[in-house]
């Protein structure tokens, strides 16, 4: 199954968030139906039309946008007024100004599962479902895994050894902060060339197979640069979270309310699975999906598969509404 086709975009806007900011946010399907909120990854990445896929067109409204700082909101990229709470804010204020009285689903991958935990442990009366899929919830543990010792590293150890050697060797004990010290760089070349470094290691271990194609994005600077610049500076600012904050017991009360589906790739180097697994556990209205033979990306066909069935299975459900 493909995923299902949708006509251009029924309303477009840009939204002021800030005195900097403006959402740049489209809709599509139908303007009557259940409305879905499509948080993208990152953090820098940005919505495409390809991401309504997974919505049946006749049955939900499908809000789209773009984080502060990333795609076609302004200015990207920024990293002023760009922080965790700032973009959790941005979610209610899109509600707020679309008229949307509750989300029917918040749907979120890997850094977007980030936001959609946070977003309904802060206004859990408006979200009536949530869809996740490789959980990320900013752990220590969780980014030691995927740019540290303990994880990724030892399993793709030449194409760690890639991403460490672009710095001199005095720099390479902090590989964030140094990276981070190019990517902000006043020199544009600079810039440039760590951004490809840095998005490398990730495209590296985002699938379980990778060829040609896998790294083209990686000639796009204008995905490139902003994705690096802010993935970067948040991780720089340990997200502006505390660690452990998503899965600690208080907070995971503040949702036990809401209907959940989390789907996770069994061989995930990105977002290590024992997060998705822990979820579950202290989430009882949750169902975990594991996905064997796939990685991070929702783009492998088990994983597309699935996520187009649970997509089908929310959109057939009111769950109390």
């Amino acid at each position: 199954m493909n995923g299902y086709e949708h006509s251009d975009p029924f309303d477009e806007g840009m939204l002021p968030v800030s005195s900097i900011h403006r959402l740049h946010y489209e809709q599509y399907g139908n303007p009557d139906g259940k409305p879905v909120v499509y948080l993208h990854g990152g953090p820098g990445g940005h919505t495409q039309k390809s991401n309504t896929a997974y919505f049946n067109p006749d049955i939900y409204r499908v809000v789209l946008f773009d984080q502060r700082g990333t795609g076609k909101s302004q200015p990207a990229p920024e990293i002023r007024e760009n922080t965790t709470p700032n973009l959790v804010a941005d979610i209610e204020a899109l509600r707020v100004h679309l008229n949307i009285p509750k989300w029917h689903l918040v749907y979120g991958g890997s850094w977007g599962s980030t936001l959609a935990l946070l977003y309904a442990q802060a206004y859990p009366d408006v979200v009536v479902s949530l869809l996740v899929l490789g959980i990320f919830t900013t752990r220590k543990l969780e980014m030691d895994w995927f740019r540290g010792p303990i994880g990724a590293t030892t399993i793709f150890p030449e194409a760690f050894e890639t991403f460490v050697n672009h710095l001199p060797p005095e720099e390479r004990g902090d590989l964030t902060g140094n990276y981070y010290k190019r990517l902000t760089s006043d020199d544009h070349a600079t810039r440039v060339a760590a951004a490809r470094e840095w998005n490398r290691w990730d495209l590296s271990i985002g699938s379980l197979t990778t060829n040609e194609e896998t790294f083209r994005p990686l000639d796009d600077e204008a995905w490139s640069v902003p994705h690096a610049v802010l993935e970067a500076h948040y991780g720089m600012n340990d997200f502006w979270l505390e660690d452990g904050q998503i899965l600690k017991e208080e907070n995971l009360a503040k949702i036990r309310h809401i209907p959940a589906t989390i789907i996770q790739g069994r061989y995930d180097m990105v977002c290590p699975p024992r997060t998705a697994w822990e979820l579950h556990k202290g989430l009882p209205k949750s169902r975990l999906i594991w996905i064997p033979g796939a990685g991070h990306t929702p783009q492998e066909p088990g994983t597309r598969m699935k996520l187009l069935e649970a997509c089908d299975y929310h959109a057939s459900q009111d769950f109390g509404m």
